[in-house]
Protein backbone atom coordinates (compact mmCIF):
# COMPACT_ATOMS: atom_id res chain seq x y z
CA UNK A 1 0.00 0.00 0.00
CA UNK A 2 1.26 3.49 -0.90
CA UNK A 3 0.48 6.48 1.27
CA UNK A 4 1.55 10.10 0.76
CA UNK A 5 1.90 12.59 3.59
CA UNK A 6 2.08 16.21 2.45
CA UNK A 7 3.69 18.14 5.29
CA UNK A 8 5.05 21.02 3.20
CA UNK A 9 4.64 24.39 4.85
CA UNK A 10 4.29 22.88 8.32
CA UNK A 11 6.79 23.36 11.11
CA UNK A 12 8.00 20.65 13.45
CA UNK A 13 6.67 18.67 15.15
CA UNK A 14 3.70 18.54 12.74
CA UNK A 15 5.48 16.62 9.91
CA UNK A 16 6.70 14.03 12.43
CA UNK A 17 3.24 13.65 14.00
CA UNK A 18 1.63 13.25 10.57
CA UNK A 19 4.24 10.63 9.63
CA UNK A 20 3.74 8.69 12.86
CA UNK A 21 -0.02 8.69 12.26
CA UNK A 22 0.46 7.41 8.70
CA UNK A 23 2.80 4.66 9.96
CA UNK A 24 0.16 3.50 12.46
CA UNK A 25 -2.54 3.43 9.81
CA UNK A 26 -0.41 1.72 7.15
CA UNK A 27 1.31 -0.82 9.44
CA UNK A 28 3.38 -1.89 6.42
CA UNK A 29 4.11 -0.93 2.85
CA UNK A 30 5.46 2.37 1.58
CA UNK A 31 4.95 5.97 2.67
CA UNK A 32 6.09 9.06 0.78
CA UNK A 33 6.48 12.16 2.94
CA UNK A 34 6.79 15.62 1.41
CA UNK A 35 8.61 18.21 3.55
CA UNK A 36 10.20 21.54 2.76
CA UNK A 37 12.98 21.93 5.34
CA UNK A 38 16.16 20.09 6.20
CA UNK A 39 15.09 19.95 9.85
CA UNK A 40 11.77 18.30 9.00
CA UNK A 41 13.56 15.80 6.76
CA UNK A 42 15.98 14.78 9.52
CA UNK A 43 13.27 14.60 12.19
CA UNK A 44 10.95 12.50 10.00
CA UNK A 45 13.77 10.07 9.16
CA UNK A 46 14.73 9.78 12.85
CA UNK A 47 11.11 9.14 13.89
CA UNK A 48 10.60 6.55 11.14
CA UNK A 49 13.77 4.71 12.12
CA UNK A 50 12.73 4.64 15.76
CA UNK A 51 9.51 2.87 14.72
CA UNK A 52 11.32 0.22 12.66
CA UNK A 53 10.69 1.77 9.22
CA UNK A 54 13.55 1.92 6.73
CA UNK A 55 14.59 4.84 4.57
CA UNK A 56 14.08 3.83 0.93
CA UNK A 57 15.14 7.16 -0.53
CA UNK A 58 15.30 10.92 -0.19
CA UNK A 59 14.96 12.99 -3.34
CA UNK A 60 14.77 16.73 -3.98
CA UNK A 61 11.18 17.72 -4.73
CA UNK A 62 10.71 21.34 -5.75
CA UNK A 63 12.05 23.42 -2.89
CA UNK A 64 11.87 20.51 -0.45
CA UNK A 65 12.26 16.75 -0.22
CA UNK A 66 10.36 13.56 -0.97
CA UNK A 67 11.19 10.97 1.68
CA UNK A 68 10.26 7.36 1.04
CA UNK A 69 10.09 4.90 3.91
CA UNK A 70 9.13 1.22 3.86
CA UNK A 71 8.06 -1.47 6.31
CA UNK A 72 7.25 -5.12 5.88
Amino acid sequence: MNTTVDARGLSCPQPVLMTLDAMKQAAQGRIDILVDTETSKENVLRAAGSQGWQEAGVEPDGSGYRITITQG
